[in-house]
């Protein structure tokens, strides 16, 4: 009987204009938006590794003893786009393109979206805006009147007077039209990975293969989830344009709106500062330090040129030992003596003081972060766009691992070089044996499936949740529903 009822299902919305609609939007949109995906991807790849041989991060190298700018780039890591990004661009193209290491800290390059800011006003067309947007759109279109369409037209109680369990009818209803709407999609998704392949997508590489088949899953259950909220409205309405408005409105909400009212509900819950104040806050810090560094260093001076020439002012004080140094007076090797202590002092001052300034930086974003992450979880299209973004590389797993090599990257370079670097000095002798190649920039750490699905497990069981608990309530709705 079950069978004979998804078999009516099937046939009714075969022959319906939605289906029309449902097939046209699966061959015409995803084949063309993963071939546009793939061209993109191609495109970031080149201006990668154009960016990387201009950097020429290999042959950069430095001398400890020659006078380093606090500001000066001395390396990068740059971000190397995920073939992934096909799929999804989530915040590919809107962190930095690189992460330059200076004395002062950690500066960021532009992202990729500043180059082509104008294309950004109207959005981006990715699979993971088919599913999220177009697709859970129409999902509701072939649910919203399920049970209020039967019940308006009277068919509804005339099928059930008959024999018939009214749980059989309602999973008729959602297995028939369920079956008809992945069909298409899966259909289509395959010819759209045929093209990519034709293209030079490795496909066939375990990892990508593994995270599209995981991606497709999610995609089928997040459709299960709409599937379920057009069937939550018909078994609560007797009208079928009534449902069809409740749905379109919870559709806005759901996909358009509380997904950005969350975050922009945290900036007001939990505000804080922008990367540039905190790096300008450093560089601040830096300078007072080097202000008070220079009247210790001027007092020092003073007492070992009694009797002799003051120096006017600060930018005065490294030409007098330079000129004592070159007089044959031994002054000179008696004040870096006692300047070197005061200089480890001051630079162990500044990077006690700037890590506090960074850790509260830190601090401030997680928690507003996860305030926003918290809100935005009402609907199940957020927890779609953070499992599909950690699967295809290009989420906040790929970002957290991205500045947290730039960090251990900054210590390296701190370690070896910044730490040696001596700003105040009364000669400097640049020998030749001292030059060393600068520390290599290392990869970026890419986390296993298992890893993202630990990390995403939030997501994916809520996910689970919406489509298990809304099937849940409509079951029991319409089971004490008075045909």
């Amino acid at each position: 009987m079950l069978m004979t009822l998804i078999q009516k299902e099937i046939m009714h919305h075969i022959l319906s204009v939605r289906f029309v609609a449902l097939l046209l939007m699966c061959v015409l949109l995803i084949p063309l938006t993963l071939s546009i995906g793939y061209r993109n991807y191609e495109q970031n790849l080149v201006d990668y590794q154009e960016a990387v041989k201009l950097a020429n991060i290999e042959e950069a190298k430095m001398n400890p003893s020659m006078e380093l700018k606090p500001e000066l780039e001395v390396s990068k890591l740059f971000l190397k786009p995920t073939p992934l990004s096909v799929f999804a661009s989530g915040l590919a193209d809107a962190l930095p393109s690189y992460l330059g290491m200076t004395r002062n800290g950690i500066t960021q390059g532009a992202p990729t979206l500043v180059s082509d800011s104008l294309s950004y006003l109207l959005g981006h067309l990715d699979f993971l805006f088919l599913v999220g947007t177009v697709f859970s759109l129409l999902a509701l279109l072939f649910t919203f009147d399920a049970v209020a369409g039967e019940r308006e037209a009277g068919t509804l109680r005339i099928t059930l007077s008959n024999s018939l369990p009214r749980d059989l009818f309602l999973w008729g209803k959602l297995i028939g039209g369920y079956f008809v709407f992945v069909v298409p999609f899966l259909v289509s998704l395959l010819f759209g990975l045929l093209m990519l392949v034709w293209q030079g997508f490795p496909l066939g590489e375990p990892e990508i293969f593994s995270r599209l088949l995981s991606l497709t899953i999610v995609s089928l259950l997040y459709i299960g989830v709409f599937f379920a909220i057009g069937t939550f409205i018909s078994t609560y309405l007797d009208n079928a344009k009534t449902a069809l408005i409740v749905a379109f409105t919870v559709w806005v909400f759901a996909v358009l709106i509380t997904p950005r009212v969350g975050f922009i509900a945290a900036k007001f819950i939990a505000p804080t500062q922008t990367a540039q104040s905190v790096y300008l806050e450093k560089t601040a810090l830096r300078e007072n330090l080097n202000a008070e560094l220079d009247e210790k260093k001027m007092k020092i001076h003073q007492e070992f040129s009694k009797g002799r020439p003051q120096p006017t002012s600060e930018g005065d004080i490294e030409k007098s030992i330079a000129a004592h140094f070159a007089s044959g007076f031994g002054n000179s090797k008696e004040i870096d003596k006692q300047v070197k202590p005061l200089e480890e002092e001051f630079r162990q001052k500044f990077k006690e003081s700037a890590d506090e300034i960074e850790r509260r930086y830190k601090r401030e974003k997680a928690r507003q972060e996860a305030v926003g992450e918290m809100l935005s979880r009402i609907t199940p299209t957020s927890s779609l766009i953070y499992l599909t973004t950690n699967l295809t590389q290009t989420g906040k797993t790929k970002r957290d691992n991205y500045f947290q090599t730039g960090d251990r990257y900054y210590d390296a370079l701190d370690t070896d070089w910044f730490s040696k670097v001596v700003d105040h000095i009364s000669m400097r002798i640049v020998s030749p044996t001292d030059t060393v190649q600068v520390t290599q920039p290392p990869a970026l750490e890419a986390s296993t499936l298992g890893d993202t699905f630990r990390q995403s497990m939030v997501d994916a069981l809520l996910l689970c949740f919406f489509a298990v608990a809304l099937v849940t309530v409509a079951f029991l709705k319409f089971f004490r529903s008075d045909i």
